[in-house]
């Protein structure tokens, strides 16, 4: 514990008094030795009586000092405001007063700090202040900062206190709750995606269940209905047990940030991907990852598992990865697909499409349909729809949007070239919605 130490506001007022009068004094015509004598006496008391009152505050601190603890979450998601709690404990018999500031890592923005607070003896005392994250992977929540005045209020000890704690920052699950909650309520059609009715469609046997009026008739089990006296048929759901697999793309062009508050384009594929990845494990699917587009050596992987704690430890996997400067070389990234997943998958390739990537995107994704059912999922810059829908009132307004429905018309036709009717061409937001809907479409026919 590092302890170091600065002269109080009250004591700072008290020798600047101490000059005032020094200089009235000599205005006043006083001899100029006798204003020393008296001045540098006055000071010698003052520094004595500031040594002495740090030296009992030591004292005081040392036997008796102040306990840090937090009160932290779980879990960090990017972009969601999180309350932080700390808790003061004083287990001696003195009274102290403390200006506080925590350690919050530069990834945070943060609200409510510093603080002051009186730690009456033997006692505890809370602060909570908010902090919302702003950049996702691992940061730490530092040393406190204490600023605790001594017993005489002569000067203030500067204290570090607690220990640094390495905190994870998640993609932001705001978007995967939301789905969960409108799904038990039954109205996904908020957030755009559709809802079927399930009875008696897929092909994997899940019940016998009593004839209803519109259930196909070749559905129908005669040696049950014999049995049971009445018609009895058999129901099915979408195939289980297969898997869907993310190529994620973390090359230069995923470096893309509009404003808007919500994100970098990467971070709202990987919420994205996190959100299928839920309904895909919700669904008895297995679900597994691979990054490319990474500098040598960097790249991760995520075996495909089954079962909804496979989400956490896809978290875990994914939640530090960030775009580099590199470029996505799809073939190299679809061979290793290949050798990582011989298994035939769903493999949904999520990426920021141009027009200059069609030579290189289209024989990966030849390849990769050699084996496996393919989603081009692509992020379409909200920039390109704002400049096209401004109003003409400005001189370069007609330019501007002009030249943003070219550059629209000629992304739209380079991705026919590559694209099915599986793919996908979305802004950020739109996203999570299309792949769910993809995903159950790929289901309810039964082609994977």
């Amino acid at each position: 514990m590092r302890m170091a130490f600065i002269p109080s506001r009250r004591s700072a007022q008290r020798f600047a008094l101490l000059g005032l009068a020094c200089v009235a004094a000599l205005a006043a015509g006083l001899p100029v030795a006798t204003v020393g004598g008296v001045a540098s006496a006055a000071a010698l008391v003052g520094v004595a009586a500031m040594a002495l009152d740090l030296w009992v505050s030591r004292r005081a601190w040392k036997r008796a000092p102040l306990e840090l603890a937090h009160r932290l979450p779980g879990a960090f998601a990017l972009g969601a405001p999180v309350t932080v709690t700390l808790v003061l404990t004083n287990p001696g018999p003195r009274r102290w007063r403390v200006a506080l500031f925590d350690g919050v890592d530069p990834a945070f923005d943060f609200d409510g700090m510093p603080q002051q607070l009186r730690v009456a003896p033997a006692s505890e005392a809370r602060l909570q202040y908010r902090v919302t994250a702003r950049r996702r992977g691992l940061v730490h929540m530092g040393t406190a900062q204490l600023r605790v005045r001594s017993l005489g209020g002569s000067v203030e000890m500067l204290i570090a206190l607690g220990r640094p704690q390495p905190l994870r920052v998640y993609p932001n699950f705001a978007a995967l709750m939301r789905y969960t909650w409108l799904a038990g309520d039954r109205r996904l059609a908020q957030i755009g995606v559709k809802t079927y009715a399930q009875r008696g469609l897929g092909t994997d046997f899940r019940q016998l269940a009593e004839y209803l009026p519109g259930d196909p008739v070749r559905h129908i089990d005669w040696k049950a209905s014999l049995r049971q006296g009445k018609p009895i048929v058999r129901q099915y759901q979408d195939d289980r047990d297969q898997c869907v697999f993310f190529l994620l793309d973390c090359g230069r062009r995923m470096r893309a940030d509009e404003a808007g508050g919500e994100g970098s384009h990467f971070d709202q594929l990987l919420n994205a991907m996190m959100l299928l990845s839920y309904v895909a494990l919700k669904d008895g699917d297995e679900v597994g990852a691979l990054t490319f587009g990474h500098a040598p050596g960097q790249q991760r992987r995520f075996a495909p598992r089954k079962g909804l704690a496979s989400l956490n430890a896809l978290m875990n996997r994914l939640h530090d990865v960030e775009p580099s400067l590199a470029h996505s070389d799809y073939l190299l990234a679809a061979q290793e697909l290949l050798r990582a997943q011989p298994k035939r998958a769903l493999v949904v390739v999520l990426t920021n499409f141009r027009g200059e990537d069609v030579a290189e995107l289209r024989p990966a994704l030849r390849l990769l349909r050699t084996r496996h059912l393919v989603i081009v999922a692509s992020l379409r810059e909200q920039v390109l729809d704002q400049l096209a829908a401004q109003p003409l009132r400005q001189a370069q307004a007609p330019a501007e949007a002009a030249v943003a429905h070219l550059l629209a018309q000629q992304r739209r036709d380079a991705f026919r070239q590559i694209a099915d009717t599986l793919s996908v061409d979305a802004t950020p937001q739109q996203l999570g919605a299309a792949l769910v809907n993809r995903y159950h479409a790929v289901k309810r026919a039964g082609t994977l």
